[in-house]
């Protein structure tokens, strides 16, 4: 059970945020509500919100690099129910934009003015039945089809949306009341997807959520795919830059996306196994700290400063990294720690540190990390935490150490065992 001290002591953090936000004061009195439109919709923040929705994008197939894509294409087909919505732009808890940028609006802006853009919603976000005039939910797939037909390429933009998930608004209508019941795609995506596919045009998939979704048909089939959240009022312009090479993709997920909900614990269950990377036994659709590029990056000269140390010492490491490719690009750096010589129940591994990292062709840098003492500790059944003596094993690379990531990027990772001396070292909770 949580002591009231602690509840305390979180209240007075969050009431601490509102009283400097000015929460509980008149209007005249807080400076925030002084700032003038023009200033919260300037140019230099839009900017700001174009380039933290492409830093956020995660390209998680580029079969035979389809893309990017040519901006001088003849016809781009832009089929799906989310292509031309501007309410996958918001998530939740959202301030009022001066002008939404959807997928749609976004590839229109970024293809040259010959290309032609044919867009079909093709089918609904989520209905599966006729409706109440009888009308099928598939009644939009031949118009999407005869846009796909014409095209050189296609863009499909699915997924869901906040209305599906979430803490507010119509999401409460849902019928997880704001949580999901399935992480499949909705409605008929799925079988629209299946029939552009068949086609045999080169077909772009497009995801947006705030949360994972088991793709298992279109990770084996679509030949690229990007995830692009939630991203915001510029999130349609954040996507075409990728789509058509004016940026390259460099975003991890956050969260491990499973095959189906089958490999995910009972709600009801609060123990960890099973849970995330650090517990998942079984081999997700695509894994935590997953993403592609558009260009490569090689790994070398992982260096510890010391291979032994007194426990309750810090570590610094360092790692070579050079940008092989033809691009310029952003790689994201990743370290893990695994205890191998404990008795306690461990994770698999553990993100302990990450960088972001921009490298021209050619270029490279050398990144370093320091490993404090409650980075290189577990904690037992009593909660303690415990830097303990004995050996851990440290990764670095692109992703995490795990078999699957291996495979889908095709690198494998460098590691260091470093060797922990002395008496075990209980840290503050």
């Amino acid at each position: 059970m949580i002591d009231e001290q602690t509840i305390d002591k979180a209240l007075a953090r969050l009431l601490q945020a509102k009283f400097r936000l000015g929460m509980f004061d008149p209007d005249e009195q807080v400076s925030y509500t002084q700032i003038p439109f023009e200033v919260v919709a300037s140019s230099e923040h839009r900017a700001l919100a174009r380039e933290t929705a492409r830093q956020s994008m995660v390209l998680l197939k580029n079969e035979n690099h389809l893309l990017p894509l040519s901006k001088d294409l003849k016809t781009v087909a832009v089929i799906g129910p989310n292509a031309n919505a501007d309410n996958v732009l918001l998530g939740n808890y959202y301030g009022t934009s001066s002008k939404l940028v959807n997928a749609l609006d976004g590839i229109r802006a970024k293809i040259e003015p010959d290309t032609k853009v044919l867009y079909a919603e093709g089918c609904d976000l989520i209905s599966t039945k006729h409706s109440f005039w009888g009308n099928s939910p598939a009644a939009g797939f031949s118009e999407a089809m005869s846009m796909v037909e014409r095209a050189d390429a296609v863009i499909f933009v699915g997924g869901i949306s906040p209305a599906l998930e979430g803490e507010e608004g119509e999401a409460a209508n849902s019928d997880g009341s704001g949580d999901k019941l399935s992480l499949n795609l909705p409605g008929l995506q799925t079988e629209l997807l299946e029939q552009v596919c068949q086609s045999g045009k080169p077909v772009v998939l497009v995801l947006f959520s705030g949360s994972p979704l088991a793709i298992n048909w279109a990770a084996e089939h679509v030949p690229a795919i990007v995830h692009a959240w939630y991203p915001g009022e510029e999130g349609g312009s954040a996507l075409a830059d990728i789509l058509f090479g004016d940026y390259n993709p460099a975003g991890r997920l956050p969260v491990t996306f499973v095959k189906s909900l089958d490999q995910v614990p009972e709600f009801t269950d609060y123990s960890m196994e099973g849970r995330t990377y650090r517990y998942l036994r079984e081999e997700p659709l695509y894994p935590f700290g997953y993403g592609l590029s558009y260009t490569d990056f090689s790994y070398s000269n992982l260096t510890p400063a010391a291979s032994q140390i007194t426990t309750g010492q810090d570590l610094t490491l360092s790692v070579d990294l050079e940008n092989v490719g033809q691009r310029p690009g952003d790689e994201v750096v990743q370290l893990y720690v695994r205890h191998s010589e404990t008795p306690l129940p461990t994770p698999n591994h553990e993100l302990q540190g990450f960088k972001r990292v921009a490298l021209k062709p050619g270029e490279k840098k050398t990144v370093t990390f320091t490993l404090s003492p409650r980075q290189m500790a577990i904690f037992d059944k009593e909660g303690a935490c415990l830097v303990q003596p004995g050996r851990i094993e440290i990764f670095v690379g692109g992703s995490q150490p795990d078999s699957l990531s291996q495979r889908l990027t095709g690198q494998k990772l460098l590691s260091v065992q470093v060797e922990l001396r002395g008496e075990t070292v209980e840290l503050p909770r």
